[in-house]
């Protein structure tokens, strides 16, 4: 088995093919999937990908011309990229290839925080091969990866030189002291990321050995990836405010004459500042004879467009502009503008008139508007648009035109969206699109759930309301073990509602298996007790005072909604929502509900826009397979349902922290386990207590999420326009 990890050895068909090696009956099963894949070789059949559930029903990859590397020269030095006018070029055996899509890889897994760089060799090498197998060209990584990154990658395109993944290494601020400082020309901001460019620059080149030290990889870098290294993005999403103070302090910072990279007249000290840093890494790269396009990170927030028709200030705050940091003669490889842009935030693409006049596809999209007003800016260099996407999760931290929103979509709609935004980034004349993300992430915090959050282990647990955490491809799931996990709550004939309840936790969800009794009820509640000190008005329709939580069915409409106990409602952390503004439910009760957008006024017209909220509690009913927002669904008389832990009122579920918002904070009780009571028809049944213990490690399986399918065949046909 090597170093696979436990969850990637069970995978579907490993066994089946070490089988097939062993006996004439197995050898004929090889060729039958052959002929049924219409693959054209076998070690397709045994690439690492297809032990990614969900990789087997993705066609293998189209053949196509060479991706290989064709390096030229320049000035004495090698590259593999450069820009040229407004296209960034890959040089390739096949040609010159004008567009990148890409996809971003995080550097964590479930469980673990981003500084512990959790990913193992066996990982990288499944991902590599499954983003290869969807026609993904580049990954783009925020920092240094440990040295099994690097040999992964290396081996990887050794193995497949038609098709290799090329690298676009990041190098972020190492220490973030500029946000309290007002001042990135502070020492201890300068010098540690003047420290991680020097070490970077080794790292590609296969040429580092470092100690541990806390926060950062260690070990020793012998893999040299420069072959493949098509370009660098430096930086991280610079906070407005922080960075505009740190220009008011260093407003005689003198102009960058660098080599390799200079400060344009007009630049301000956090552009000087960054022109710096890049003729830094690019002196590193030539002392090697070599030379890639080198970025920073920029965003809308910080973007060099004027936006008067912003509604929030700190996102018309600062300009960054790529314009004013610019390569000299002896850097052959050039720059590009780099945007984390997506296609809900900020509001201006809502508001501003000339964006609501865009058109592209037969209809107005401002998205695209503001991605073509983006490269008509940067009318010398490409523009990359270099995170973007939409998230596959339950709740939703922002609404967005045309129903891209930032949550609250199925997988396959979020799929859908991305290839969507795959294409627009290519007709739009953009010169690459890099997705954001490889891999859900479970430690991912969002401005609307965090602070019903316990932060220092929100890492533990999935929570399907926090969007941030469901950007990925790849979903990270808890694991299915019903068997080995489930407790028997109630088994009782003739019982009413229910005769039968079965009960199990994961990371994310309380799971039910209820049998009802007797005749179907039209309408059940679901009430959970999960503070047994806490009591108060019985839900409407119960006589039972101890229920904090409860999920209100309409088994005969095939709806539903969750409600939350006045004291638990995770509302009273967040800005006053007016009471007129809040979903119905009864006295002594919330529905659980998500801001998504503060009350906020047009600067430019003086419109006041109304506080914008999310049902987050609306319980869909369905196949969560076809359905990934669904919560319960009914076969006869067996009802299914899961249970996020945001919608019980858990902060924690790994240590059975329950919130409790005290004068506008959060405060945690710990909870026994939950006390489920099911009531019907005026009868109240209580069915027992579901337990499980603290976690410190949690479990989780890889699967491509529903759908890609569609992702994978827009980058398919970027590539191949």
């Amino acid at each position: 088995m090597g170093d696979f990890p436990s969850h990637l050895v069970t995978a579907p068909g490993r066994t089946r093919f070490a089988r097939a090696r062993a006996t004439a009956i197995g050898v004929f099963m090889v060729a039958l999937c052959l002929m049924l894949a219409g693959a054209t070789s076998s070690p397709a059949l045994h690439s690492p990908a297809l032990l990614i559930e969900g990789m087997r029903e993705i066609s293998s990859p189209p053949e196509g011309t060479s991706w290989t590397p064709a390096p030229v020269d320049a000035n004495g030095l090698t590259t593999v990229a450069s820009a040229d006018g407004q296209q960034f070029v890959l040089h390739t055996a096949a040609g010159h290839r004008t567009f990148l899509p890409g996809v971003n890889l995080g550097g964590t897994t479930p469980g673990h925080l981003p500084v512990e760089l959790a990913i193992s060799a066996a990982q990288y090498r499944a991902w590599f091969a499954a983003m290869s197998w969807l026609g993904i060209r580049v990954v783009r990584i925020y920092t240094i990866h440990p040295p099994a990154f690097y040999q992964q990658l290396a081996a990887f395109n050794e193995a497949n030189p038609d098709r290799p993944l090329y690298l676009v290494q990041g190098v972020g601020l190492f220490d973030d002291a500029y946000r309290t400082t007002g001042n990135l020309y502070d020492k201890r901001v300068t010098d540690p990321f003047k420290q991680q460019l020097k070490d970077a620059s080794a790292a590609v080149a296969g040429d580092l050995d470092r100690t541990p030290t806390p926060g950062q990889p260690a070990g020793s870098w012998d893999a040299d990836v420069t072959p493949w290294l098509a370009g660098w993005i430096v930086g991280d999403e610079l906070d407005p405010h922080a960075a505009a103070e740190s220009d008011r302090r260093n407003d005689d910072a003198p102009a960058v004459t660098g080599k390799y990279f200079r400060s344009a007249g007009g630049a301000t000290p956090t552009e000087r500042w960054l022109a710096a840093r890049m003729n830094e890494l690019a002196e590193l790269q030539a002392a090697r004879r070599l030379s890639q396009p080198i970025a920073f990170v920029n965003w809308p927030t910080t973007d060099p467009l004027r936006h008067p028709d912003e509604p929030l200030e700190q996102d018309d705050l600062l300009q960054l502009d790529a314009n004013h940091v610019q390569p000299t003669a002896d850097w052959p490889a050039g720059t590009f503008a780099s945007y984390h842009a997506y296609p809900y935030y900020p509001d201006f693409q809502r508001h501003e008139p000339a964006l609501q006049r865009h058109q592209y596809g037969g209809r107005v999209d401002p998205y695209a508007g503001y991605l073509a007003a983006l490269r008509k800016h940067h009318a010398a260099m490409p523009t990359l648009i270099t995170e973007f996407g939409v998230p596959s999760s339950i709740g939703s931290a922002h609404s967005g035109p045309l129903g891209r929103n930032q949550g609250g979509h199925t997988e396959q709609d979020a799929m859908r969206i991305d290839a969507e935004l795959m294409r627009l980034i290519k007709k739009e004349g953009l010169a690459g699109g890099f997705l954001f993300a490889w891999a859900d992430e479970w430690y991912r915090y969002t401005w609307n759930t965090a602070d019903h959050q316990v932060p220092d282990r929100r890492h533990l647990w999935h929570d399907p309301l926090t969007n941030e955490q469901y950007f990925g491809l790849l979903a990270m799931d808890p694991p299915d073990r019903p068997d080995a996990d489930s407790q028997t709550l109630i088994d009782a004939e003739g019982g009413w509602p229910a005769r039968r309840v079965e009960a199990r936790t994961d990371e994310s969800f309380l799971h039910l298996q209820i049998r009802l009794g007797g005749s179907p009820p039209g309408s059940l509640q679901l009430g959970f007790d999960v503070l047994p000190g806490l009591s108060g008005t019985p839900m409407a329709g119960s006589s039972d005072r101890r229920p904090d939580a409860v999920l209100a069915l309409n088994l005969v409409g095939q709806t539903g909604q969750a409600y939350l106990r006045d004291q638990l409602d995770p509302l009273a952390l967040d800005p006053v929502v007016p009471a007129d503004q809040r979903g119905p439910a009864p006295q002594g009760w919330r529905a659980f509900e998500l801001i998504v957008n503060r009350e906020l006024t047009i600067p430019s017209t003086g419109q006041q826009l109304p506080i914008e909220m999310q049902n987050a509690g609306l319980l869909r009913y369905g196949d969560w397979r076809l359905d990934s927002r669904a919560l319960w669904h009914a076969e006869g008389d067996e009802l299914t349902v899961r249970v996020p832990w945001a919608l019980l009122g858990f902060a924690d579920p790994s240590a059975h922290r329950v919130g409790r918002p005290r004068s506008g904070k959060l405060t945690t009780e710990v909870s026994p386990g939950v006390s489920v009571t099911l009531s019907a028809s005026g009868t109240d049944q209580s069915v027992g207590r579901v337990t499980w213990a603290d976690w410190n490690r949690p479990r989780y399986t890889e699967r491509l999420k529903r759908g890609a399918e569609q992702f994978r065949d827009a980058v398919v046909a970027v590539t191949s326009d």
